[in-house]
Order: C-alpha cells, then sequence, then structure tokens
C-alpha cells in the first residue's frame, strides 16, 4: 500500500471553480479540504466539494455508453451511441420543431459546459428550451 499523496485541483461540483487539495492513497480519493492559496474560496468548501467524492469510483458508476435494444439495455460503442441521438433527436425536430426538444444542464459541471450546452440549444437545435439545477 502506497502513501497518501496530496493533488491540488479545482473541484467540479459546480461552476464557481473552488480549490481544492486530494488526499489520494492507491489511486483512491480518500479525503478533501479547501485549498487556502486559492483565490475563490481561500480554504471554504460547500458540502458537496467537500464529502460528494465516493462518485468517482464507485463501482455501479457506467464507463461504456448504453442503448435500449428490445427493452434490455446493452452496451454500444461511443459512434453507435452518438448516433442514434442525432437521428433522434433529428426526427423529433423535424416532425414536431425545435421547441419539443429541451435540454437539462447540469450544476456539477465547469460554466464552460454549461456554455457550450446552452450554445448547442439554441443554435444546432434552435430552441431556448434549457434548465438547471443551479438554483439549489
Amino acid at each position: 500500500m502506497g502513501e497518501a499523496v496530496q493533488v491540488r485541483t479545482v473541484c467540479g461540483y459546480c461552476g464557481t471553480g473552488c480549490g481544492l487539495i486530494l488526499e489520494v492513497k492507491d489511486n483512491e480519493i480518500i479525503k478533501i479540504r479547501g485549498d487556502k492559496d486559492a483565490p475563490v474560496n481561500k480554504g471554504q468548501t460547500c458540502i458537496k466539494g467537500a464529502f460528494a467524492y465516493k462518485y468517482v469510483q464507485a463501482p455501479q458508476r457506467l464507463s461504456v455508453p448504453l442503448i435500449r435494444k428490445a427493452g434490455i439495455l446493452m452496451e454500444s460503442t461511443w459512434e453507435e451511441a452518438y448516433e442514434l441521438i442525432a437521428t433522434r433527436l433529428n426526427k423529433i425536430k423535424t416532425n414536431w420543431g425545435s421547441d419539443a426538444i429541451s435540454m437539462f444542464a447540469c450544476a456539477r459541471t465547469t460554466n464552460e459546459s454549461n456554455y457550450i450546452t446552452q450554445k448547442f440549444m439554441r443554435t444546432a437545435i434552435g430552441s431556448n428550451n434549457i434548465d438547471g439545477c443551479n438554483r439549489t
């Protein structure tokens, strides 16, 4: 068993960008604390940033795309999954118009990721139907 190492990073739970110091042992996060040198949070963390890290290596976490075939979720390639998504979105847009499509953005991602999400909806899809859980 290896010794714990400290890794400086930026919290990915929301778009604020708090500095964190992870304690990592045997390639697994064992503790998180705020980085006192980070200008955004000066060592403070919210409850999620400090304690919500078990999902990173959870055995239930998906590592490949799943597509429902004949009622059963089956592993697929990323190419197959993207093709299915594009085909279905195009069919919905053609049959019912852009406003039949909406997207829910994620507070656990970066501001940049949320920006590109809304940009995709407004330009590629042609819809302003976008919401997120950033108010919680």
